[in-house]
């Protein structure tokens, strides 16, 4: 299978996406309402700490949880880490195998459809004068007037496939320790954000000790949410 991926299409595939990412995030920055993105970001962090009070309040999956609100899903903003990585695709291209390769692109296309997602998200909001007053009505109704329903179930599936991939990675040593000799060049580098995130998600990942019970509380709960919200035939508009 290995033999059978492009990695340079690959490659491009990456510069791609981490190039859509950040101009969805360039473009939120200079919008005069900018901070109608992160309110959005913050009230859902808050949803899934509710929907997920159970796995939060686990010790065996505090740390993915935290990790998946802080990290995938909160407020932060994400700029740096997208600079970071857009200089060292090159770098990646060269030395990662095709595999691992196209486990970082799957991410990317996660987080750039995540992003995507919430933009058409905050204008439905704003359409419905309720960008500053979100509750639950108004962001399911945000969310059924948004559909993109392919999308969603692109972004569940992605969330499942990347989290496997990241419980079989903790059982690699090697990553282990190529992650903590990493960690001084990669801050020299100018790379800190980029490590920083990559160590936290596997160390939450590796202190679960299996991620299949965890995942599939998360893949059953959001599509539940997904159906009820969108209904049996919700529509499936494109992104605007």
């Amino acid at each position: 299978m290995e033999d059978k991926l492009d990695k340079d299409a690959i490659g491009h595939e990456l510069a791609a996406c981490i190039a859509a990412a950040r101009d969805l995030r360039a473009s939120r920055a200079a919008d005069p309402a900018a901070a109608d993105y992160p309110a959005l970001k913050e009230w859902q962090a808050a949803r899934l700490a509710a929907t997920y009070a159970d796995l939060l309040a686990s010790e065996r999956y505090r740390p993915a949880a935290e990790f998946f609100l802080s990290d995938l899903y909160g407020p932060k903003d994400f700029r740096s880490r997208d600079e970071e990585l857009a200089r060292v695709v090159p770098v990646m291209v060269r030395v990662l195998p095709a595999r691992a390769l196209l486990t970082l692109l799957e991410a990317v296309k996660m987080d750039t459809l995540s992003e995507s997602l919430d933009t058409d998200m905050v204008l439905a909001l704003r359409k419905a004068h309720r960008e500053g007053d979100i509750d639950l009505p108004a962001y399911v109704a945000a969310y059924r007037a948004c559909g993109r329903r392919a999308d969603r179930e692109q972004q569940i599936a992605l969330i499942d496939k990347i989290g496997k991939t990241l419980d079989r990675l903790t059982r690699m040593p090697l990553i282990r320790v190529s992650l903590r000799l990493m960690h001084g060049p990669a801050h020299l580098a100018g790379l800190g954000e980029l490590h920083s995130f990559l160590q936290r998600g596997f160390d939450a990942f590796s202190f679960m000790n299996g991620a299949d019970e965890f995942l599939a509380v998360v893949t059953v709960r959001e599509t539940a949410l997904m159906r009820q919200w969108l209904g049996k035939s919700g529509a499936d508009k494109g992104p605007r």
